[in-house]
């Protein structure tokens, strides 16, 4: 097997570790902006809190961020990285060959993950420009008026889809220098509300959590837990970046992450307790715990915030569906890479969608209070279900059932009891959180299913017994020369094999003369930047089969990469070299490329259920809208020939028909 040569995308650099605060911490470093906000407000307001309720609900955030960031995503998850890529479909992809069943959870939970990724954006941003409310001077201006606020909120969130396009490879050097302004700030806020009553730290006990959780001060039960998980959601959205800045680059922020949150939480607890009068039992604790004149700077922080948490996540999403894409559990849609920055990834479809349903978000719901309704509950299901992952790859790392089962459990439970408490929202909201991880999640389904029914309806043929016959066709001057190298594109991983299809292709259609006839598989592995091929030659040197084998993060330019195969070929002696009469390269050693691709028609005579018929029918209704095999393989530029095909069973059914009498 030999290696392609490829640059590294991993490398470390200079300043790094600050450039993690913006890269990985922008969604969980926001929620102070509307934590305590929600547990406040799913309490009946400022007036309805005493001092032993606050006390709870941070010894609650505490333990949340304690046993599920750190434990979970930092120590355990973290170590299961894949050649150092993170998140759900990096994990899936680790354990996918203990069992056909994992597409599940990890199709749950990437769809959910997904779902997140549309109303983060939306909550942090529409809760930064709530502030503007929290200013005396803007009192008038803005209070009551949430038709301004949301006109600036989506004039804010177009800009940032708007950008894409362009990559952040400037606005990226600054992300990190503004959240570490951003998480000190936080910090020095919370001291300076500490100062005025240590006890607070009395929060750090679990007692105080489990005894508010059966408090008659709460009267929300346990379903506080719906709003004390908003504390800890962008947990999976620190696993997925593992791979754009590295496990130690996490350990070494994370501490100082974890510290200056829980001093903002503590400082807001602080600020509530010592209230005494109250005229709007509503407002949000995080601005109005800051000194009066700071709050104009802390509205212009917490929006700069909020857009690099969007930025995040939306390079999140590109990201995931960029590794569903590549193992075959979306289809294949156009990417981009507008800057040479590791992770600088744009989709154009993803974007518009992800913009539709941002702006569609903040119209439906009007304000944070009401997105936070829906905020949390499509996370829970993607901590649970890379959980069950995570319970896998311990077992498969070697740990023992009894650790792993342990693990499973403890969080599982933990997870669950979050979920629940977040699906009492689904009425209040959450059932959108839910819908767009529905419909993703169908999308999904029927995508894997159809590639997995193709498989079955596809007829592979022996190569080797056609070579005879390729042999005199190539020498056959009563056609005309097709090309020099006729590549045709298989799905067969058989070295051996093709798709009869493709030799009809060749041989009973108008058959295509050419001096070398290439059959190339794309094969993604689980590695992320692999990139490897194989060479079957039949002992000839016009036949050659290419087994290409590429990490889901390498981007599948066949042409570059058959280009260089060729030459490796050559300069070994295994192929000759193709010495063109016109040329406007001198030196050139390589005849002319054309690629065949066989597109595939579901045929009437496909002896399916009515159930895989529709899974078939759905899966090319949908081929429709997704970008061309030409572009997916880096053809566009190359001379490019596409015939379609039925889609048969192996044996069909066979209808007699007799001479009319």
């Amino acid at each position: 097997m030999r290696g392609i040569h490829m640059e590294r995308k991993d490398k470390i650099r200079l300043g790094l570790a600050i450039g993690t605060l913006g890269i990985v911490y922008g969604d969980i470093g926001t929620s102070p902006l509307y934590v305590m906000k929600s547990i406040v407000a799913s309490n009946g307001g400022l007036n309805h809190v005493s001092e032993d309720y606050i006390i709870g609900s941070l010894s609650l955030i505490f333990w949340t961020l304690t046993l599920l960031t750190t434990i979970k995503y930092v120590i355990i998850a973290l170590r299961a990285d894949n050649h150092g890529e993170g998140g759900i479909f990096s994990l899936y992809a680790l354990v996918r060959k203990r069992g056909k069943w994992l597409v599940i959870p990890a199709m749950i939970g990437g769809a959910a993950l997904l779902a997140d990724g549309v109303l983060t954006p939306a909550v942090t941003v529409t809760s930064a420009i709530e502030g503007l409310e929290e200013i005396p001077a803007f009192d008038a201006l803005f209070t009551g008026n949430t038709t301004l606020i949301i006109i600036i909120v989506i004039v804010i969130l177009s800009a940032i889809f708007f950008m894409q396009r362009y990559g952040t490879m400037f606005i990226g050097r600054i992300f990190g220098p503004t959240m570490f302004l951003w998480f000190s700030i936080l910090g020095i806020l919370g001291i300076i509300n500490i100062l005025g009553d240590l006890s607070i730290f009395r929060a750090f006990s679990p007692y105080y959590a489990i005894e508010l959780l059966f408090s008659d001060q709460n009267k929300a039960g346990f379903l506080i837990l719906g709003s004390v998980f908003l504390a800890t959601t962008g947990a999976e959205a620190l696993y997925s970046d593992l791979g754009h800045v590295g496990r130690k680059n996490i350990y070494i922020t994370w501490p100082f992450v974890k510290v200056c949150l829980l001093l903002n939480y503590f400082g807001q607890g602080a600020w509530i307790i010592s209230l005494k009068n109250v005229d709007d039992p509503f407002v949000n604790p995080f601005f109005q715990s800051m000194p009066e004149p700071f709050i104009m700077y802390g509205v212009l922080i917490a929006t700069l915030a909020a857009i690099i948490a969007s930025q995040s996540l939306i390079t999140g999403a590109y990201t995931l569906v960029s590794e569903a894409i590549a193992l075959n559990l979306l289809p294949r849609l156009s990417i981009r890479y507008p800057s040479e920055t590791k992770g600088q990834v744009y989709i154009p479809t993803v974007t518009t969608v992800l913009w539709i349903a941002c702006v569609g978000v903040v119209l439906y719901f009007q304000d944070s209070t009401h997105m936070e309704a829906a905020y949390g509950l499509s996370i829970t299901v993607t901590m649970l279900m890379t959980t069950v992952l995570l319970f896998q790859f311990l077992l498969r790392k070697g740990f023992s059932k009894l650790v792993t089962t342990a693990i499973l459990m403890t969080f599982g439970v933990l997870e669950f009891a979050f979920f629940l408490s977040s699906a009492a929202k689904f009425m209040h909201g959450g059932f959108v959180a839910v819908i767009m991880a529905v419909v993703i999640m169908a999308l999904m389904y029927i995508w894997f299913s159809g590639y997995q029914l193709k498989t079955k309806l596809v007829k592979n043929v022996s190569l080797k017994k056609f070579i005879p016959m390729l042999a005199k066709l190539k020498v056959d001057t009563a056609y005309p020369k097709f090309a020099h190298n006729l590549v045709y594109l298989t799905s067969s991983r058989n070295p051996y094999r093709v798709e009869h299809e493709v030799m009809a292709s060749i041989l009973d259609k108008r058959p295509k003369r050419a001096d070398v006839y290439w059959f190339v598989n794309v094969q993604v592995v689980d590695g992320p930047y692999a990139a490897y091929y194989t060479v079957e030659s039949f002992e000839s040197d016009f036949v050659i089969r290419v087994q290409l084998k590429l990490g889901f993060r390498v981007e599948q330019d066949i042409n570059v990469f058959l280009k260089q195969i060729a030459k490796d070929l050559i300069s070994k002696g295994a192929l000759e070299q193709q010495k063109r009469k016109y040329t406007a390269k001198n030196g050139r050693k390589l005849g002319d490329f054309c690629f065949v691709i066989v597109k595939d028609e579901l045929s009437t005579e496909a002896d399916l259920t009515n159930w895989q018929r529709m899974i078939m029918r759905s899966k090319l209704f949908i081929k429709r809208f997704t970008t061309s095999p030409e572009n997916w393989f880096g053809l566009e530029y190359s001379d490019v020939q596409v015939e379609n095909v039925p889609l048969y069973l192996s044996k069909k059914k066979v209808v007699k028909i007799r001479e009319w009498d």
